[in-house]
């Protein structure tokens, strides 16, 4: 059995990703961005794979020392950073992110 969060770790990428893991990290650093802001956050269940993408970049730890297996680490958007590498997240005609709570339907 898997103790604890698994570690974030930095991952390289690369200018010949693939359009659909672009998109993806477009659209999960637009989530982080609707519901946290500049706010630092908690880590939480937030996927590690997906934060590796962005992490030492556009995230980053807000706090000294961090703990990239721990799930109450907190993290923070880079905001020039990301402006920087998806301007298309913080463009004014920019979709808006939309969370449904709603589970039932």
């Amino acid at each position: 059995m898997k103790e604890g969060a698994s570690k974030i770790v930095k991952r390289e990428r690369y200018k010949d990703r693939k359009s659909g893991d672009r998109a993806a990290d477009v659209g999960f650093l637009a989530a982080l961005w609707a519901h946290f802001g500049e706010e630092p956050f908690e880590r939480g269940n937030l996927d590690a794979g997906r934060l590796s993408w962005l992490f030492g970049r556009e995230v980053v730890p807000a706090e000294d020392p961090f703990d990239p297996a721990s799930y109450d680490a907190l993290l923070k958007i880079d905001l020039k950073r990301a402006q920087a590498a998806f301007p298309e997240v913080f463009a004014e005609d920019a979709p808006e992110v939309v969370f449904d709570d709603d589970w039932d339907d």
